[in-house]
């Protein structure tokens, strides 16, 4: 196997994997060699998305909360739609229980009354 070395780096001259300005390229779209997370993402969005946030994230430890919406401005939502009838229809539409509802909806109402 023919090898050059470049700055203390060993290139080989098909490499399976190459970076160039940041930007990993596969050899023959082999995405076997993907890390786990990234063979996931490729498989679900393309190797594309993939790349994209490996490019963004790598390196960076990332957690997904386990609500898509932001609680606070949900929460705004609820008080101004609540109606005194509506809470299991507003507690499905938010994907929040009753119970969590009303407790919500009294803790606005004591924060109102102080």
């Amino acid at each position: 196997m023919d090898k050059h070395t470049d700055i203390g780096i060993c290139l080989e001259k098909n490499p399976v994997v190459k970076s160039f300005h940041g930007v990993v390229l596969l050899e023959n779209n082999n995405t076997e060699l993907l890390n786990a997370v990234y063979r996931e993402i490729n498989e679900e969005f393309g190797i594309d998305v993939a790349m994209r946030i490996y490019q963004m994230y790598k390196g960076t430890q990332v957690s997904f909360p386990v609500r898509f919406l932001n609680p606070d401005l949900v929460k705004q939502r609820i008080l101004k739609e609540y109606d005194g009838t509506n809470l299991k229809q507003l507690a499905v539409k938010y994907s929040y229980s009753e119970k969590t509802l009303r407790r919500l909806i009294k803790e606005s109402v004591s924060e109102e009354g102080e």
